[in-house]
């Protein structure tokens, strides 16, 4: 076999072979070795598999495109081979269509890619001392036992070069490339090797002939079943480790094993449980102090004054509301929010208030310790230098340079896939693109508020609420609350059918890009669906916090929709709970909808597959055909996962005012989803190709963009949202003189005094109820502390002065919380470095041995070699100018 290493880093892997000169994998049969991960010789190790139908026993497709698709699959069969893989090909063992080609890298091969691939490898042991936590003994509780999973042993690395084998730690050379590293320069390869050439345009690569069915499928294997250990002696058994100490329930309150999930499958798989357990564990801070702000709250419901006031029938009973919509809608009294407004005392209380500064605190000190930790993980993980180092760049993008550009630094030509002009086309469409979809989520928006002000009117009419109704069920079943309610599932459903069809846009988009590596391409596309998911999640919850019910007029003045629907109003508590209602049913409904996307569905899949197979479950099944039979894991890989967990975050976050049980929530669907995803990648889906990633990429600094919103929305809440301010206000101001009668500082008057009145007779015709009005009383109050002049004054129905400092006195919490919380952040981002001192250490010591071994005994065999040449030039000297005496 000829490895040609001036073709290994451009895709040009030579030109296609004729019939005849066709290298063909060989042939054999199963050796009835379930367990074995080798060839057939059991010395070849098993690095990667590729299955195909075998063309002639297809019969799906014409005789004419069946001949293309072997020809092709031959050619770049043959042109593996030529760059040095080694094949073997079985016929399956339960379908006799299916053929498996296992593929193996020796030892050469590995070499020189990861000389290419710029792959760290150990050089030697590490030797800083590590010192010893003083939480060490407690930790140890919930830590794997290392008698079952022993601890990776510390080395320091450097980038792979042949030049220098003999410095890097080699005990074995068929274990010095672990598994996964083996795997991964196996894809890269196959991801560059070419299959045909069409109008001077050359076609390779694995991903294309899996999408266009000339394979069926491409992976690397289990190394064993979940369920039990492997029957070869020489194989570790890491997915049964993995699955019995990991992913099984009975771990929930265990620690994770980082680094054993990192060796397995790789760096971007361990970076995201890395960051989902320490997400988790800060949490647990959060729920702690939501829950007791929540117990403060249950605790004080009962001196809740303002609650009692609007249940007290002498005082809520007399007060007569205006009706909510025109015509149809009839008056009610205001003890019919009894209910309503003892649960918005949980909510809306000082707690809310004391919790809502903590979260803004809490997420700056989540992201500084994510930093550092993220930053150890680099180092042991040896990925400080990757992304200068030993990222690729995209088969897709090398396909396109077709252009020659001059590089400003290096002063030499390149190609790349477009020019400055072509560059600038491509932005602006997927710029326009983008926000085409954000305006079609804002008008579902639009949509969903017009469906809440016409549903609105029916729901008055079939529900009307009449001054004497004692029903039970019209405790609960508001208009207010059957239009919120119904609102809210549809805008869920909307959100989940645009989610979709916006998944296949953004990703034609971000392809139509072409960014240049595996990082920026997600990087792009990771902003595009944020960006998006952002407004389809958040849009309807903001709406009902700072828009519903602010601009409402008042009964004789209404403001419309599209000059015919008019605008919404709030509940005489406020829009809390709405907001509440709205925040619980899309979460939850979230959750609901992806735990039956990402567990049921691949279980139901593996089920129906493992039933067809029943019949033929007595022949022994080989490792790479139970594989086969697993889900894949998807192209777009943990990008699901990483969104649910950040839109959950910015829930957590961004509403918290809301909703102080949000923490808690979120820790116990955490706990659950680690063990849940980990149980879904050892146990339904095939096993990964190892990747190597520095950080989390685009979602670090959208979780700081979110965690600074977050301050904003909160005290927005609080401010325009809550009745705190309003309630405040009125405490210390306007229940005492001069405004107020009262001879202390009481809440007493509150409800009688921020419910402004108006008079019936001032009503438009248009707007006038139809049901007739009964008793003797003239007047009837506003539903939203609209803070108006009575009827009467002179000034009537104009705001009053308490609406004049009620709004001052916003204003100046806004102003005072953000400017105090932003302070905090800085200081403790500021105080907090983002590498630790340890880690410090770690980098130099790991620097000044690569330099040492490397580099120092380069010189010392250049010194030895130079010597001689000394050594021989002053001999010859010698032997030149010496006198002859004899």
């Amino acid at each position: 076999l000829v490895l040609e290493l001036n073709q290994v880093i451009i895709p040009t892997y030579g030109t296609v072979p004729d019939q005849q000169n066709l290298h063909t994998p060989e042939w054999v049969d199963f050796d009835e070795k379930p367990d074995s991960l080798f060839f057939k010789d059991g010395q070849r190790r098993i690095d990667f598999v590729l299955v195909y139908e075998d063309e002639s026993k297809k019969m799906t497709h014409r005789r004419s495109d069946r001949k293309k698709q072997k020809r092709k699959r031959q050619v770049y069969e043959s042109n593996l081979i030529n760059n040095g893989l080694q094949l073997e090909a079985t016929r399956s063992v339960l379908d006799e269509k299916l053929i498996f080609v296992k593929v193996h890298a020796p030892w050469e091969v590995l070499c020189t890619y990861a000389e290419v691939m710029h792959i760290k490898l150990p050089l030697q042991h590490n030797d800083l001392k590590t010192r010893k936590s003083a939480f060490n003994w407690f930790s140890r509780l919930f830590r794997v036992d290392e008698n079952i999973i022993k601890p990776e042993q510390e080395f320091f690395t450097a980038p792979f070069q042949k030049e220098h084998l003999s410095n890097f730690y080699i005990q074995d050379k068929d274990t010095f490339f672990n598994p996964a590293t083996r795997s991964r320069i196996v894809h890269f390869i196959l991801s560059r090797v070419e299959y045909a050439t069409k109008n001077n345009v050359k076609k390779f690569g694995i991903n294309k002939l899996l999408d266009t069915g000339i394979y069926k499928a491409a992976f690397p294997l289990h190394d064993s079943s979940f369920r039990h250990l492997s029957t070869d002696p020489s194989c570790p058994s890491e997915r049964y480790l993995l699955y019995r100490e990991w992913a099984h329930p009975k771990n929930i309150f265990k620690l994770q094993p980082l680094d054993f999930i990192r060796k397995y499958y790789g760096e971007k798989i361990g970076i995201y449980f890395a960051w989902l357990g320490f997400y988790t564990n800060m949490l647990t801070v959060a729920a702690v102090v939501g829950v007791g702000c929540f117990l403060y709250g249950c605790l004080t419901k009962d001196n809740c004054t303002w609650s009692q006031e609007v249940c007290d029938p002498n005082i809520g009973g007399n007060i007569i509301m205006c009706p909510q919509c025109d015509r149809v809608c009839t008056y009610w009294n205001l003890t019919i929010t009894c209910e309503s407004s003892k649960k918005l005392c949980i909510f809306d209380s000082y707690g809310t208030l004391v919790f809502a500064v903590f979260m803004g605190i809490w997420v700056t000190f989540f992201l500084e310790f994510w930093k550092r930790r993220q930053a150890e993980l680099e180092y042991e993980w040896d990925t400080v230098e990757y992304l200068e180092q030993e990222e690729q760049v995209r088969p897709e993008y090398e396909a396109r340079c077709t252009h020659i550009v001059m590089n400003e630094i290096t002063q030499q030509e390149e190609h790349v896939p477009y020019t400055a002009c072509g560059k600038c086309v491509r932005m602006t469409f997927c710029t326009s693109a983008i926000f085409f979809w954000i305006l079609l989520i804002i008008a579902s928006v639009v949509g969903i508020i017009v469906y809440r002000l016409s549903v609105f009117l029916a729901f008055s009419s079939k529900l009307s609420q009449h001054i004497n109704g004692t029903e039970a069920i019209r405790k609960y079943l508001t208009p207010q609350t059957a239009t919120s309610v119904t609102a809210s599932l549809i805008s869920f459903v909307v959100i989940m059918i645009l989610n979709i069809i916006y998944e296949k846009v953004a990703i034609l988009i971000t392809d139509f890009e072409l960014p240049r590596t595996q990082t920026d391409y997600e990087n792009s596309l990771t902003t595009k669906m944020f960006l998006f998911q952002f407004v389809n999640y958040y849009s309807s919850c903001f709406y009902i916090a700072f828009f519903k019910g602010k601009f409402v007029g008042h009964p004789g003045s209404p403001v419309y929709w599209l000059g015919k629907y008019r605008n919404e109003e709030c509940d005489p508590g406020g829009c809390l709970l709405e907001l509440t209602t709205q925040l619980a049913i899309i979460v939850g409904g979230k959750a609901i909808w992806n735990n039956i996307q990402e567990v049921l569905v691949p279980l139901v899949k593996n089920l129906i597959g493992r039933y067809s197979a029943a019949a033929k479950s007595e022949k022994v099944v080989p490792r790479w055909e139970h594989d086969y039979h697993l889900q894949p894991i998807g192209k777009l890989g943990l990008f699901y996962e990483y969104l649910e967990m950040v839109i959950q975050f910015g829930f957590v976050t961004l509403f918290v005012a809301s909703f102080p049980l949000a923490p808690l929530l979120a820790l116990i669907n955490n706990m659950l989803e680690i063990r849940l995803d980990a149980w879904k990648l050892t146990t339904q889906f095939r096993r990964m190709v190892p990747q190597k990633a520095q950080d989390i990429g685009a979602w670090q600094p959208i979780l700081q963009g979110i965690a600074i919103l977050a301050v904003v929305t909160n005290a927005l809440i609080i401010a325009f949202t809550s009745d705190m301010i309003p309630r405040l206000v009125y405490y210390w101001s306007f229940s005492v003189p001069p405004y107020g009668t009262h001879s202390t500082h009481t809440m007493e008057g509150y409800i009688n005094s921020t419910l402004s009145v108006f008079s019936i007779s001032d009503f438009k015709n248009e707007s006038k109820p139809s049901s007739p009005w009964f008793g003797n009383q003239t007047t009837c109050r506003q539903v939203y502390r609209d803070l108006r002049y009575p009827p009467g004054h002179q000034h009537q129905y104009e705001h009053n002065i308490y609406y004049w400092h009620v709004i001052a006195a916003k204003l100046a919490f806004i102003i005072v919380m953000e400017h105090v919380i932003y302070f905090v952040k800085f200081i403790i981002s500021y105080v907090i470095p983002d590498v630790s001192e340890k880690t410090k250490s770690k980098v130099k010591r790991e620097k000044y041995l690569t330099q040492k071994l490397l580099h120092e005994n380069d010189l010392k065999g250049v010194k030895k070699t130079m010597g001689k040449i000394a050594d021989k030039i002053i001999k010859g000297a010698d032997s030149t100018f010496r006198p002859k005496d004899e």
